[in-house]
């Protein structure tokens, strides 16, 4: 353990601050206020949060529980690079890839990637492009193509992310491997995934006698690896260690957007994300956009008990920004104890979830309105459409309004059953009727409304998310910068993979399948002896006996 960590204050326990106990009493007793408009113009998009409780009390809790949680300190170490990943003893310092003056390194590393862009689309090269990433390395980049390259675009990019064969065989399929590239992102350059499906597109590239090292491009923090893999030098492009793959979007890991959708969509991401990184440092706490979905977040899962958050953006475009947050937010805070390891004592990440609408009100919302649980909802809009029918782009504001209108407002008994009379129903048959068209109403929400979807807005939309995910886990007292949950399948993996025999083996040239730079399975790297579960054992054996 370094310094850094032996000599950092252990925080008080949340349960056990008086700030916390007023916050929380206060949210519980603070009634929603649908008819108080309360609105936050933020860089690239307004929040409104006035289907949150809130009150001038629940505000003054909220920024006396930041205060005893020593917000400001936490959140200048962010912006200043220094350790927050506490448990792995790391920055994470993404805000550095997108700040208008960033270090020499950085500048240079974007002023690399872009030229190498530029030249490849100056000579019409690469018309097919096969990103290969998973997680973090994937997400932001698909989220970004289809935001902006969703009518499509003279190259044609492909995801291959999935340890699944029919993913990599589904990626190459149809494709000239004469006009492919096939781009790496892994930040440790171990991720079992990207190795076992680049080992394959490797193979598919030799095998139309080519040299696969002139179709190669690898984004990592490992250029050693890259090299020893087959990658040439000039076409690695560098990662750092205090970039977490989820927060790496602002970085080389997008290559791909650039290739399919060009440098000046990533150049206006970040100047979007930059924008809003200032208003979290300036604005004050009760006009901060990131702070205030903060509070509200905390106050949903942990003292009202809301064990879900909905993110349902009415644009088409953003479809994939559902798993990206869902990523951000459950990878960082899905944690039970605090920096201290310390049980935290109340319900911290909530479970994420969502899909476009309208398609989602024809799937799920039925549960929304009237189920007995519901959820807290992000309504994501844009202003303005970039197609030419206006009159879908009405209906489409008008539903996203409409059904945020109906979550807060709901529906009384008594208003039900006017509606059965007006609509000429007899007494009695209104009496029936009427409570199966009650709903409950109160259902906590935001809106989020971007001037359309363009890159600056987008990446103010993502750093705004970046911002809260922190808050809360400033407020919670738990590291959102580790993901030690995963770590212990992927250590089970690798014994697994041997025991169902050597075909089943990682690629030649990559590590162990699950290895990356977090394993922790011994000093000899392997994985550690387990002894199975009698179901475990039994699967074992039986897809052993099935492996070809």
């Amino acid at each position: 353990m370094s310094d850094r960590l032996k000599h950092t204050d252990t925080p008080a326990l949340l349960t056990e601050l008086p700030e916390w106990k007023r916050f929380a009493l206060t949210a519980q007793t603070c009634a929603p206020r649908p008819d108080a408009l309360d609105l936050i113009e933020a860089p690239g998009l307004a929040l409104d949060s006035s289907g949150q409780r809130h009150s001038p009390e629940l505000m003054a809790a909220g920024e006396a529980l930041l205060r005893a949680r020593d917000f400001e300190a936490q959140r200048a170490r962010l912006l200043a690079g220094e350790v927050v990943n506490l448990t792995e003893d790391r920055a994470a310092w993404h805000t550095l890839l997108r700040a208008p003056e960033s270090t020499p390194e950085v500048q240079a590393e974007r002023e690399r990637m872009d030229a190498w862009v530029r030249r490849a689309d100056a000579g019409r090269r690469w018309r097919h492009v096969v990103h290969i990433g998973i997680g973090g390395s994937d997400w932001g980049v698909r989220l970004a193509v289809t935001a902006f390259g969703y009518a499509g675009t003279w190259r044609d990019v492909r995801f291959v992310a999935n340890i699944d064969g029919h993913a990599i065989e589904g990626g190459l399929a149809g494709l000239d491997p004469r006009e492919t590239l096939v781009v790496l992102v892994s930040k440790s350059f171990t991720t079992a995934e990207t190795l076992e499906n680049g080992a394959r597109a490797r193979e598919w590239l030799a095998g139309a006698g080519l040299d696969p090292a002139n179709h190669l491009v690898a984004v990592t923090a490992r250029p050693d690896r890259a090299r020893a893999w087959g990658v040439p030098e000039n076409q690695i492009f560098q990662l750092w260690d205090w970039v977490g793959g989820r927060f790496s979007l602002w970085s080389a890991v997008s290559l791909s957007t650039a290739l399919a959708v060009g440098v000046d969509v990533l150049e206006g991401l970040r100047a979007g994300a930059a924008a809003m990184d200032a208003h979290f440092v300036q604005a004050p706490l009760a006009e901060n956009a990131p702070v205030r979905m903060a509070l509200a977040g905390v106050a949903n899962r942990s003292v009202l008990g809301h064990g879900s958050l909905n993110i349902a953006p009415y644009d088409s475009r953003l479809a994939n920004l559902v798993p990206y947050i869902q990523q951000l937010d459950m990878e960082s805070l899905g944690k039970s104890v605090d920096v201290a390891g310390r049980p935290v004592g109340v319900p911290t990440g909530p479970a994420v979830w969502g899909m476009p609408g309208t398609d989602a009100q024809h799937t799920f919302f039925q549960w929304m309105h009237q189920g007995s649980d519901g959820a807290p909802v992000d309504f994501i809009l844009c202003r303005e459409a970039d197609h030419h029918w206006p009159a879908h782009h009405r209906q489409l504001l008008a539903n996203c309004l409409a059904q945020r209108e109906a979550l807060m407002r709901g529906k009384t008994l008594a208003q039900a059953r006017a509606e059965c009379l007006a609509e000429g129903l007899d007494a009695a048959r209104a009496d029936w009727l009427a409570p199966h068209r009650v709903h409950p109403g109160g259902r906590p929400n935001h809106l989020i409304a971007l001037p359309r979807l363009s890159p600056y807005s987008l990446g103010a939309l993502l750093a705004l998310y970046e911002h809260r995910v922190f808050t809360q886990g400033v407020i919670w007292g738990i590291d959102p910068f580790d993901q030690w949950g995963v770590e212990y399948g992927k250590v089970l993996a690798r014994g697994i993979i041997a025991e169902l025999g050597p075909d089943a083996s990682a690629a030649e040239g990559s590590p162990a399948a699950g290895a990356d730079s977090r394993d922790r399975s011994g000093p000899d790297g392997h994985a550690p002896a387990v002894r199975h579960d009698a179901s475990t054992r039994h699967w074992i054996e039986r897809l052993r006996s099935s492996t070809p």
